[in-house]
């Protein structure tokens, strides 16, 4: 029973998104307010359709109704489209290996965490917010539609918990057809994962064809830590590799220097991601820092763009 509780564990829980919550409406305040033109213009919202209540929603929302021609199961509830409004999508790595870490602290915990604070800087600005999950060598995506709301935040963090619960991608021809597949609208696309993986480059450049339509950015989750294991008496270690299934034995000074390579890897896909004209945003084990930092930097790409 302890193993069923410890596995559906949530990655962030509401107490860390309310914590997120309020760092983003005490920073974003400060940010907007006296130095941009409203970040809600526009003529108002246009009717875009109807769909089913998902929590979070606004009872002022609901459309009665229809509701009662479903005999409120699913309760409808109508959606709008802002002309001021900027879609946001997340693209974020969650291959097994982003499951493992150091002290309770895996790597996919911080990438859930940015999840959170992407997905509710989009909830301030009240733009749609969608999720895009991977696994390792892109054999399976799944995604989220944009939608607007908290309840769509807390939505994406639990297909990204289990992304078998999502929608599958369409595959196309490549990353970037099958992407663009799926997210039609001109989108501010949020790539997040170590990019601790063999063909990381080639996927760079797949994800620079998309910029013709949309705004990609890379947020790089600084892995290092994972790697920094405790002293150890043994000489000799055996590793497994949870995606390929491999085992290797490794020296203790290996071991060591593990986190080193990692860091000399991630800054050479740092400066490839920029030599490809991205912008990268480091994203580190200081939770308070990263928050700030990538709540910031959507923000600013945001009203740039609007």
């Amino acid at each position: 029973m302890r193993t069923r509780e410890r596995e559906i564990e949530p990655l962030v829980d509401l107490s860390e998104i309310t914590e997120i919550e309020l760092l983003i409406l005490k920073r974003m305040r400060e940010y907007t307010s006296g130095e941009h033109a409203s970040q809600f213009s526009g003529s108002g919202f246009d009717f875009a359709g109807l769909r089913d209540w998902q929590a979070g929603d606004r009872v002022s929302a609901v459309d009665w109704p229809q509701s009662t021609l479903t005999n409120f199961s699913p309760v409808v509830v109508r959606e709008f489209d802002q002309p001021s409004t900027a879609r946001v999508v997340a693209v974020a790595d969650a291959s097994l290996s982003t499951r493992c870490g150091l002290d309770g602290v895996p790597i996919a915990g911080l990438i859930a965490r940015a999840i959170a604070t992407i997905g509710l800087s989009a909830v301030f600005f009240q733009d749609p917010f969608g999720l895009i999950t991977f696994d390792a060598g892109f054999r399976h995506l799944a995604g989220v539609r944009p939608r607007t709301g908290k309840g769509q935040v807390v939505h994406c963090l639990d297909a990204y918990h289990r992304p078998e619960d999502a929608e599958e991608l369409t595959p196309g021809d490549s990353l970037s057809t099958t992407l663009a597949g799926f997210i039609r609208k001109t989108s501010l696309i949020v790539v997040i994962s170590d990019l601790l993986f063999d063909g990381a480059g080639a996927m760079l450049a797949e994800l620079s064809l998309l910029r013709t339509d949309h705004d990609v950015v890379i947020g790089l989750i600084d892995a290092a830590f994972a790697f920094e294991m405790p002293s150890l008496s043994a000489g000799w270690i055996a590793a497994f590799d949870v995606e390929t299934g491999r085992s290797r034995v490794m020296s203790r000074r290996q071991i060591a220097r593990l986190p080193a390579r990692v860091r000399r890897w991630q800054d050479d896909i740092e400066r490839t991601a920029r030599e490809l004209d991205f912008d990268v945003v480091r994203l580190e084990r200081d939770q308070a820092r990263s928050d700030l930092a990538l709540a910031e930097f959507v923000a600013e790409r945001r009203l740039r763009r609007v």
